[in-house]
């Protein structure tokens, strides 16, 4: 019995430039440094935020993805735990802890979505 293996090359080439975005825009949150993130983020990007809930608030804009995601890497005593990121094409979901100064903690998922090598949709939600 022979088994078919298919590739789609494409596919692959995207997933692994997706992943590398992934990468450098969790390190924004790992390191607390918000610098890559003007080439990271497309002027088109679109974030529906996790709060106010239930359905979270509309961030529409490169500065105003910018600005959102800034505040949130540099936010005194705050830290991120990943905990999974999946890459598919050009979609990624980011599973994650978020640590607030307090020390209470809430768990979240990000989809995320890019196209010609930069972020233009990320939807967030929280468990609760």
């Amino acid at each position: 019995m022979t088994q078919e293996l298919i590739i789609d090359i494409a596919m692959a080439n995207r997933s692994g430039e997706t992943a590398e975005i992934m990468r450098r825009y969790n390190d924004v949150f790992q390191r607390h440094d918000p610098s890559a993130l003007d080439e990271l983020v497309a002027q088109d990007c679109v974030i529906e935020n996790t709060a106010p809930a239930p359905e979270g608030e509309r961030h529409t804009g490169k500065a105003a993805c910018v600005e959102l995601w800034s505040a949130i890497a540099t936010a005194p005593g705050t830290r991120f735990d990943l905990e999974e990121t999946f890459v598919a094409g050009d979609r990624a979901t980011i599973r994650w802890r978020y640590w607030m100064a307090d020390g209470s903690s809430l768990c979240g998922v990000n989809l995320m979505r890019v196209a010609d090598g930069r972020i233009i949709e990320a939807m967030g939600y929280v468990k609760g």
